[in-house]
């Protein structure tokens, strides 16, 4: 009997919270609360550069987006991660998806949100599982697995896994009253399609079969049909889309780049929608950088040779470091001499 993805999903996170309780985040996650969790996920958020998966869970679950400026809403909404605690703690087996998403976000559980983990858990020949720790930006470039195409394609994503969840629990399925075998799980192309019954027996076996001309095409059509949706189906979420930071502003560039020479084109990143219009800006004594709430609207950077301003929140494109919004401290050293 197949088993239910989103159950061995909750068994996963909980799985990776056993290991995590005694690690970095112990103070948090060893005796979890309503208000530890709701503070480690703001420190997380708030640290981290967030991909569009996690900013999607966050304002899923919490009814607002993530924004740095107003945390007094954000700490209004504590009693959200309440079912997250009683999940932790082992008292409740929450049926909400957006409730798990979001505890495997506070153990970085790394096959996040539920689709990517039946990605990788359907195509475990094409997705390889990633290692918990540190990942490099060439171990991101995955087939299946960009955030664009998932939500484009997000009624297409759940049909078509849906279906192949179904496939791997009965090892075939009837397409237009052909029995198909189910193919090779890294096999997009290759169909199978089991001999079909003569309707008129060649007596002699050392002849090849003859088949009706109507069932002929039929069945070259159903082939064609299948061979077009596998094919469809595979560039649909093959991920196209990458960009390189360009001096003071990303650029859209090819993935393949990145492929074809790691070394010259590391700087390739994935598509991320939350920092592809972020630009550096040059200051001066001129510049607004409060808006008039005197709500920093200039962000900033430390680097090596002095400090780099930027026009949104986000992290610096060359050392990672995460963007923080510029202060009067900061303008008086940097800008104002």
């Amino acid at each position: 009997m197949p088993t239910d993805p989103f159950e061995e999903y909750k068994k996963a996170v909980k799985k990776k919270y056993e290991i995590e309780k005694n690690s970095g985040h112990s103070f948090y996650l060893s005796n979890p609360t309503r208000g530890r969790l709701r503070n480690l996920c703001w420190e997380l958020f708030l640290q981290q550069n967030r991909n569009q998966d996690d900013l999607t869970v966050f304002s899923s679950l919490l009814g607002l987006a993530f924004d740095v400026n107003k945390k007094n809403n954000f700490d209004r909404q504590i009693d959200k991660f309440r079912p997250i605690d009683n999940f932790f703690k082992g008292e409740s087996d929450p049926a909400n998806m957006d409730v798990v998403n979001m505890a495997a976000i506070l153990v970085d559980f790394k096959a996040r949100p539920f689709n990517k983990f039946r990605i990788q858990e359907l195509f475990e020949d094409e997705v390889q599982p990633e290692e918990e720790g540190p990942i490099d930006e060439g171990e991101k470039i995955e087939v299946l697995n960009t955030e664009k195409e998932q939500n484009k394609h997000s009624g297409i994503l759940d049909n078509f896994l849906v279906r192949k969840e179904r496939e791997k629990g009965s090892g075939r399925e009837v397409i237009s009253g052909v029995e198909e075998i189910k193919p090779a799980v890294n096999s997009f192309v290759n169909v199978s399609v089991e001999k079909i019954p003569d309707s008129n027996p060649n007596p002699n076996p050392g002849s090849r079969p003859k088949f009706p001309t109507k069932m002929h095409f039929t069945i070259m059509g159903i082939i064609g049909l299948l061979c077009l949706i596998s094919v469809s189906t595979y560039y649909a979420f093959q991920d196209k889309e990458c960009m390189q930071w360009s001096g003071d502003h990303y650029e859209m560039v090819d993935c393949d780049l990145k492929i074809e020479d790691p070394v010259k084109y590391a700087d390739i990143e994935i598509l991320d929608p939350t920092l592809i219009h972020l630009k550096k800006i040059k200051v001066c004594d001129t510049t607004t950088y409060f808006d008039k709430n005197g709500v920093a609207i200039v962000w900033y950077a430390r680097k090596a040779n002095g400090i780099d301003f930027f026009d949104a929140h986000g992290r610096h494109p060359e050392n990672n470091s995460p963007l923080r919004p510029v202060t009067h401290y900061i303008l008086n050293k940097y800008v104002k001499k």
